[in-house]
């Protein structure tokens, strides 16, 4: 390893064979295309952009409203709004072939073999580092229950996935199960280079003014700092339970959080809903990370990951 002079923090960190100058990655759907912040936060500023969702077609999305505020966090009900691949490819990539970072694609689909087609297209697309994968979705092919929610399901879409596509493959799991290691190991042995944990609660809001749901869709996402200790547990929980890389997301909003998520046994973390209100956030948590290894004598961010397992 090259050595670091004196005082110098080493925050560069290797994800599944991908080389990251800052364990800070932007979580998917909260910083667009990477353009969408130009002029508020440099995207050069993260270790990696994960982009918004993207799918085989167009989707308009959820009705509005899709987002609302709740104490300590954020409902979303986006429904996956996206220009789909084609423009994803001919409008979106080229911008971000030039965001000064590693670019990462998030994708979905209704069924394992729209994951599979657009995993391949994905595959051949230049510039694209890595997949991460939404198992989030209903599978409509299955009675629309999520993709993510039972082991054998997942290790199939992983499964297929993995033949498709020969870079990096990252899935994010779904915290809305009884157990999600279980998920973790299956799409471990599947294929899965790395696990992103954890994405959305289920979370509803009601507007007693109006007396109907916040939310266009009656049901969202919640994230935020209210969710942070769920997202620390499993984290935990799964990097204990896995051999390969977790990323861990969930509320981080300051360099303290994301110590947290890395002595808990992350290699990296993503940041998300603090973009919504503070675009510098990813700067400042580097800064943080720097400063806390020089106080505590630590040359490298890597140190820190799984401190907690001895």
């Amino acid at each position: 390893m090259r050595s670091n002079p004196p005082g110098r923090v080493d925050t560069a960190v290797i994800l599944a064979g991908i080389r990251l100058k800052n364990p800070v990655m932007a979580a998917s759907g909260t910083f667009g295309y990477g353009t969408e912040y130009r002029g508020l936060s440099p995207a050069s500023a993260y270790g990696a952009i994960i982009t918004k969702t993207v799918t085989l077609e167009p989707r308009p999305g959820n009705p509005p409203p899709r987002l609302c505020e709740t104490p300590s966090g954020m409902l979303n009900s986006i429904g996956l709004a996206n220009v789909g691949v084609d423009r994803f490819l001919r409008e979106k990539l080229p911008a971000l072939r030039n965001a000064g970072t590693v670019v990462i694609a998030n994708i979905a689909g209704r069924t394992i073999g729209e994951y599979a087609r657009l995993a391949g297209i994905m595959d051949r697309a230049p510039g694209v580092s890595a997949l991460e994968l939404n198992v989030s979705c209903p599978n409509v092919a299955h009675g629309g229950v999520a993709f993510g929610v039972n082991p054998l399901t997942a290790s199939r879409l992983t499964r297929a996935v993995r033949r498709a596509f020969r870079k990096t493959l990252i899935v994010k799991l779904t915290p809305n199960v009884a157990d999600m290691a279980p998920v973790a190991r299956a799409v471990a042995a599947a294929g899965a280079d790395a696990l992103s944990l954890i994405n959305t609660l289920y979370g509803m809001s009601i507007d007693t003014a109006r007396r109907c749901p916040s939310l266009g869709n009656v049901t969202g996402g919640l994230s935020g700092p209210a969710i942070r200790p769920v997202a620390l547990y499993h984290v935990y929980r799964v990097s204990r339970a896995v051999r390969i890389p977790v990323i861990g997301l969930g509320g981080i909003m300051t360099a303290d959080d994301a110590v947290q998520f890395l002595l808990a046994g992350a290699s990296a973390i993503q940041v998300g809903t603090a973009n919504f209100i503070d675009p510098a956030t990813p700067e400042k948590i580097v800064k943080g990370l720097v400063a806390y290894c020089r106080r505590h004598g630590l040359k490298s961010l890597r140190e820190l990951t799984g401190w907690l397992a001895g």
